[in-house]
C-alpha cells in the first residue's frame, strides 16, 4: 500500500508541476493547473488516484494552514476595524442572492424544498479559493482584501450554523434546542480565546521563541489542538484553525511562525485543490444545460454586483466594493457540503449536486481570472460606475469647508499611519484623503483634516485643486492610481513634489517615468526609510530631489 501511494503522490504532483509550467508559460493563474489536474487524474478520464481518503485529508491539512496563516494576520484587537462591514456586507450577500438565486431555481421548475437548498448553497463564496487568489496577487492586506476575508469568514460562520441545523434535525433535534446550544457553546469558546489570547499563549510563545525548531511545532500543535477542540464543538476544522492563528497574531513572533508554515500550507494547499478537481464529474450535466449557464452566469457577474452596491450602500468607494465583488463570484465548498446533506436526508433531488459541479468548476475557473485582473476590468467599467461616485465626493468636498493644503497625503493605511506625525511635525496646513469611511471618520474625530474621495478620480482632484499644493504624497500601493494621480498632476503644471507607492521595482520606474520625485516600495524602501526623509527635511524645497535621485540608486 505504500509504495502505491508513493506513486500516486509523486505522480499527481509530476503532472502538476508539468501543467504549472504551461499555466506559467501562458500566465495563466497556477490554480487552474491544479484542478485541470484533479480532472485528469480523477474518476472522469484517467482514474489515477485510488487512495482518495489519504488525498482529502491532505488537502484538509493544506486548508487548515492557510485559514491560520490567515488568522496570523488578523490581530484580534484589530478585528473590530473591519468586524461592522464583514457582518453586514456578508449576511446581505447571502440574503440578497439567495432570494435571487431561489427566483431562479424556480424558473427552472426545481421544486420548492430544491430551489430553497440550491439557493441558499450558491450564496456562499469559497474562503479558501479567494485566499489563495488574495494571496499570489499580493493584495490581502489591502483595504477590499481585508473586507472581503470578513464577510467571507461571515459566510461561513452562517454556512456552519446551517449544517449544524440540518445535522441536530436529521436526528430529530429541534430548532429551539440547536440554537441555544450553538449559541452558549459560540460564547464560551469567545471566552476562552480572549483568556488563552491575552493571558497565556504569550508566555508560551516567549519560551517556545528560544527555538526556531521548537516554535515551529509549536504553533503546529497549537493549530490542530484548537482546530480538533472546535471541530468536535460543532465548529468546524477551518474556523478552529482561523482562530489559532488570531490566537498568535498579537505576538511578536507571529511573522517568523509564518514564514516557516508557509511552505507546508502551500504544498497541502496545492493538494486540496487537486482533490477539488477529482470531484467534479460532468457526466449528468448535458440535462442540465441551461440552469448551469444561467446560474454560473449570475454568480460570475451578479454576486459581484450585489457586493458592490452592498458596500456602497456602507458608504464605500466604487472601487472598493468592486474589487471586493469579484472576490464573491465563485461557489464555496460548503456548497456541495450542505447540497449533499439535503440529498442524503432526501430532501434535495440528486440533479442538484450534478448542478453544482458544473457551476463549480465554471466559476471557480473564471473567478480566478477576474480577481487576476479586477483592478483593469474596473478601469474599463470605471465610466460606466462614475454615476456612483460624484454626488459623494462633491459633497465630501463642499461640506469640509477645507483650506488649500500645502501638503496632500492619500491613503492612510499601514504607510499612511506611519507618515502621518511626521507630517504634522512639518507646521504646514495638509489634508488627508482616503477612500475608506471608517479611516476618515476616525480622522476627523481626531480633529486631523480628512476627506472621503478616490486619488484616481480626476473630478475629485480637480474639486481639491491638487495641483496648487507643494507636496502631494501617496501611500495606495496600486499603480494604476498612482499613474493616474501623476498623470493628472502633469497635465496641470503641478510644480511641487509628487510622490507615489508602488508594489515592485518595474512598477516604481514606471512611476518615475510617469514624474514622481520619490517612490515608496514597502519590499524596498518604506514608509519607514521615507520618515528618515521627512525628518530630514521639514520643509518642501529642492532636498527632495536630491534625495529622490538616491532612492531611484537604491531601488535598482
Amino acid at each position: 500500500m505504500f509504495d502505491n501511494l508513493f506513486f500516486q503522490i509523486g505522480g499527481v504532483l509530476v503532472i502538476a508541476g508539468a501543467l504549472s509550467f504551461l499555466a506559467r508559460a501562458l500566465r495563466q493563474p497556477l490554480i487552474i493547473a491544479y484542478l485541470v489536474t484533479g480532472i485528469l487524474v480523477g474518476p472522469t478520464i484517467f482514474s489515477f488516484v485510488h487512495e482518495s481518503e489519504v488525498f482529502e485529508a491532505m488537502g484538509k491539512i493544506g486548508v487548515a494552514f492557510l485559514l491560520f496563516t490567515v488568522g496570523l494576520g488578523l490581530n484580534w484587537r484589530r478585528i473590530k476595524e473591519i468586524g461592522g462591514v464583514a457582518v453586514a456586507s456578508g449576511l446581505a450577500q447571502v440574503l440578497f442572492a439567495s432570494l435571487i438565486g431561489f427566483g431562479i431555481a424556480k424558473f427552472f421548475g426545481f421544486d420548492l424544498t430544491t430551489s430553497l437548498f440550491i439557493a441558499v448553497a450558491f450564496s456562499f463564496s469559497s474562503t479558501i479559493i479567494v485566499v489563495k487568489m488574495l494571496m499570489d496577487k499580493d493584495h490581502l492586506d489591502t483595504l477590499y482584501g481585508k473586507i472581503a476575508v470578513g464577510f467571507l469568514l461571515v459566510q461561513d460562520l452562517v454556512a456552519m450554523i446551517i449544517l449544524l441545523v440540518l445535522g441536530a434535525m436529521a436526528k430529530g433535534g429541534t430548532l429551539t434546542d440547536i440554537l441555544f446550544w450553538s449559541f452558549g457553546k459560540g460564547l464560551l469558546v469567545l471566552l476562552v480565546f480572549w483568556f488563552v489570547s491575552s493571558r497565556i499563549i504569550p508566555r508560551l510563545v516567549r519560551v517556545a521563541a528560544q527555538s526556531q525548531e521548537l516554535l515551529l511545532i509549536f504553533s503546529l500543535g497549537w493549530c490542530f489542538a484548537v482546530a480538533t477542540g472546535l471541530y468536535f464543538l460543532g465548529f468546524g476544522l477551518e474556523m478552529g484553525a482561523l482562530i489559532a492563528g488570531i490566537a498568535l497574531s498579537g505576538t511578536q513572533y507571529e511573522q517568523e511562525i509564518n514564514a516557516r508554515v508557509r511552505p507546508l500550507r502551500d504544498f497541502f494547499l496545492i493538494l486540496f485543490f487537486i482533490v477539488l478537481g477529482t470531484q467534479l464529474q460532468l457526466a449528468a450535466a448535458p440535462g442540465l444545460i441551461g440552469p448551469i449557464i444561467v446560474f454560473s452566469l449570475y454568480i460570475l457577474l451578479g454576486n459581484p454586483l450585489v457586493m458592490m452596491f452592498v458596500l456602497r450602500t456602507l458608504g464605500y468607494h466604487p472601487q472598493t466594493g468592486f474589487l471586493a465583488g469579484t472576490t464573491a463570484a465563485q461557489i464555496s465548498e460548503f456548497s456541495f457540503i450542505m447540497l449533499a446533506a439535503g440529498i442524503s436526508s432526501g430532501l434535495v433531488s440528486s440533479s442538484a449536486l450534478t448542478l453544482a459541479t458544473a457551476v463549480g468548476l465554471i466559476t471557480i475557473g473564471c473567478s480566478a481570472y477576474l480577481v487576476k485582473e479586477n483592478e483593469r476590468v474596473y478601469e474599463w467599467l470605471k465610466p460606466v460606475l462614475r454615476f456612483l461616485e460624484k454626488q459623494r465626493v462633491k459633497h465630501a468636498v463642499k461640506t469640509q469647508k477645507l483650506v488649500l493644503p500645502e501638503i496632500i497625503l492619500f491613503g492612510c493605511h499601514r504607510s499612511g499611519e506611519i507618515l502621518l506625525p511626521e507630517i504634522k511635525k512639518m507646521q504646514q496646513r495638509f489634508l488627508v484623503v482616503d477612500y475608506d469611511p471608517v479611516v476618515v471618520e476616525k480622522l476627523i474625530k481626531k480633529k486631523i483634516p480628512a476627506v472621503y474621495g478616490d486619488a484616481g478620480d480626476e473630478d475629485f482632484l480637480r474639486g481639491l485643486q491638487t495641483e496648487k499644493s507643494k507636496l502631494v504624497l501617496s501611500t495606495i500601493p496600486d499603480v494604476t492610481t498612482s499613474l493616474d494621480l501623476l498623470s493628472y498632476l502633469r497635465a496641470r503644471n503641478f510644480k511641487g513634489i509628487a510622490i507615489v507607492a508602488a508594489r515592485s521595482a518595474e512598477e516604481a520606474g514606471d512611476c518615475y517615468e510617469a514624474g514622481a520625485e520619490y517612490v515608496i516600495v514597502p519590499s524596498l524602501l518604506g514608509a519607514e526609510r521615507f520618515c528618515e526623509l521627512l525628518v530630514k527635511n521639514k520643509s518642501v524645497d529642492k532636498k527632495w530631489r536630491a534625495e529622490s535621485r538616491l532612492s531611484k540608486k537604491e531601488e535598482k
